[in-house]
């Protein structure tokens, strides 16, 4: 059991439902929620997370790319703890739960009453399966080819926040593309850090990521692009959404966000990034639950209602 949980990798949960967070509390400021939908919506998404972990370990681990170039911590199949058999059975039995725990998302969400809406959910829940296995598996792994970053941005910011706003008021807010964009970005951030961290590592095995594309002094750019941007694009929603003065405790979050960048603009060692996916990774999250609360909070009504 101990090497399994180290092959989900728990330090990437977190990150992986803020888009649920954020899209769930922001229908509730709405008047809109039910606790279903929130908790299968975590559900699918943890599943895809965990899915994706299992992917990577089985992908790198039988093509090579997890060797004793790779910096952080040693993956299952690399190790020897977990056999490439039995971490391809996983992978079936993750996906199959992750697609019956969309199913049920997507039952309670529409209960039969939106037959179109249930189709076109439930094809964004297989693709999203077979995007978090197709990553690094398969000779056309689209991770091999430096499109790990769209993935990441689409499913674990546009379609969570999105589409679980979706779920519950069954129309599209067009604000709500602000804070989804800023967890795309800070996702696509942590998965930047990562592919800086690896560059040696992949550019050996023929893992060509778009870090090792573009070298590693472009991606120093493109992070702090994603991650200021994200930080801009909340401060704009807040300020779109009348946030009173008190309302702004988010910004505390941004305080280890900071701190994050000054690490990487003073970095010289790609290796030594390893300890700031985490703190980029629980910085999003925070952002995200700080956010939500910031969302409810303060609407008296929606707090009787639900509270």
């Amino acid at each position: 059991m101990k090497h399994w949980v180290e092959a989900a990798r728990v330090r990437t949960l977190p990150l992986s439902v803020s888009g649920i967070i954020v899209g769930s509390f922001y229908a509730m400021s709405q008047g809109m929620f039910n606790w279903n939908i929130v908790i299968f919506a975590l559900l699918t998404t943890l599943g895809l997370q965990i899915l994706s972990n299992f992917a990577n370990d089985y992908g790198d681990g039988v093509k090579g790319t997890d060797n004793d170039d790779r910096v952080g911590p040693k993956r299952a199949i690399q190790s020897g703890v977990i056999s490439p058999a039995e971490m391809k059975r996983a992978i079936v039995i993750t996906s199959l739960i992750t697609l019956l725990f969309a199913v049920l998302l997507i039952y309670f969400a529409f209960k039969g009453k939106y037959l179109v809406f249930s189709l076109i959910f439930l094809v964004l829940g297989i693709l999203a399966i077979a995007s978090a296995i197709r990553y690094t598996v398969g000779k056309s792994a689209y991770g091999y080819r430096g499109y790990g970053d769209v993935f990441v941005f689409v499913f674990f910011g546009m379609v969570s926040t999105f589409g679980v706003y979706f779920m519950f008021s069954k129309t599209l807010d067009l604000l709500l593309l602000l804070p989804a964009t800023s967890i795309g970005f800070l996702s696509v951030g942590v998965l930047n850090l990562n592919n800086m961290r690896d560059e040696e590592s992949d550019r050996k095995a023929g893992k060509n990521t778009i870090v090792v594309k573009n070298g590693g002094t472009w991606a120093k750019k493109y992070h702090f692009f994603l991650v200021i941007s994200a930080m801009i694009l909340v401060l704009i929603f807040a300020f779109l959404n009348d946030f009173h003065f008190d309302q702004y405790i988010f910004l505390v979050a941004y305080f280890p966000m900071i701190s994050h960048l000054i690490t990487v603009y003073k970095n010289k060692t790609p290796r030594l990034l390893d300890p700031e996916l985490k703190k980029l990774a629980i910085s999003t999250f925070l952002l995200a639950v700080l956010l939500a609360l910031c969302l409810i909070f303060f609407i008296s009504d929606v707090v009787v209602n639900y509270v």
